[in-house]
């Protein structure tokens, strides 16, 4: 398994935590910061799925007139790891 840290921008959370297994399903989502319904709710659903799916599915979300959210953080963040997973 990977673990990363991405620091995200942009948005109330200052970072992630994130956890994908060697078959490519996030295990790991811990936000710190950000608003906790929101960012504990979006980690419960995507705990247990593939984490390119989940990444797909949440990038270009918005956070009202902001340019990204904390969903598109973590939609970023999956990304950089899993680019991590495919050189380990």
């Amino acid at each position: 398994m990977i673990e990363k840290y991405f620091r995200t921008k942009g948005t109330c959370s200052r970072g992630i935590r994130i956890g994908i297994d060697e078959q490519g399903i996030l295990r790991k989502i811990e936000f710190e910061g950000g608003c906790p319904g929101n960012t504990i709710g979006v980690s419960k659903l995507a705990l247990g799925r593939p984490a390119e799916e989940v990444a797909d599915l949440l990038k270009g979300t918005r956070c009202g007139m902001k340019s990204t959210s904390c969903p598109d953080q973590l939609a970023a963040g999956i990304r950089e790891a899993l680019e991590e997973l495919k050189g380990a």
